[in-house]
């Protein structure tokens, strides 16, 4: 994998004997590694949409990990957070969770544990991203429908017969028989049942528009 599709685990803490203990760790156990000594430089560096997982400090001396967290989640980041502290408490504890964080674990650190906390954020981000990855597959197929080819799925979806839709679009129910076939062969969908499945993962509704090719020809 390069660089940019490496899941890497980010460590972001003022303090350099807990960034580099943890950094040893991790390395030790095959992970990638990016340590980062506040929030601002994590920031700076732009990785807050890279595959991975990040170990946030709660204190530091300028921009706090709840501050970075609430940052990250502004710019639409879903990296997961573990959040590392050695002043926890309940309500902070819950905060972070309610924020959105994975895990929030207080120093000092045991190690097995930690590890275990990083491999499941890892599997979790892994997860998102095969997701988002065969959404935008799915979403490309749709973009190869024609204007027409989008009305007449569209209709279809909402429930309207061949006859209904040749009607409506004033076309033969013959053209519209070709392009519901069409229709499949493009999206890769077996049946008009698994068609409207994917519709609902791509979030389309009954007035979506046409918005999948330039052409309207039947």
């Amino acid at each position: 994998m390069s660089q940019a599709t490496t899941p890497t685990v980010f460590i972001v803490d003022d303090d350099p004997a807990i960034r580099d203990s943890l950094s040893l760790l991790l390395e030790t156990a095959g992970h990638a590694v990016e340590c980062h000594d506040s929030a601002e430089s994590f920031l700076a560096a732009g990785r807050e949409n890279s595959p991975g997982c990040l170990i946030l400090d709660v204190r530091m001396k300028q921009m706090s990990g709840p501050e970075l967290h609430a940052e990250l989640v502004r710019r639409g980041s879903q990296l997961p957070v573990i959040f590392l502290t050695a002043h926890g408490d309940i309500p902070m504890t819950v905060r972070a969770i309610k924020a959105g964080a994975k895990d929030f674990l207080t120093k000092p650190i045991n190690g097995t544990e930690l590890l275990e906390r990083v491999e499941a954020a890892l599997q979790s981000d892994q997860a998102r991203h095969c997701q988002q990855q065969t959404l935008a597959r799915e979403r490309q197929r749709l973009q190869q429908l024609t204007q027409r080819e989008n009305e007449v799925m569209m209709l279809a979806l909402a429930g309207n017969t061949n006859k209904g839709i040749a009607k409506q679009l004033g076309i033969s129910y013959r053209t519209v028989e070709i392009h519901r076939s069409r229709i499949l062969q493009k999206t890769g969908a077996a049946n008009m049942l698994e068609l409207a499945q994917l519709a609902a993962s791509w979030g389309l509704n009954n007035e979506a528009g046409a918005n999948g090719g330039a052409s309207s020809a039947e």
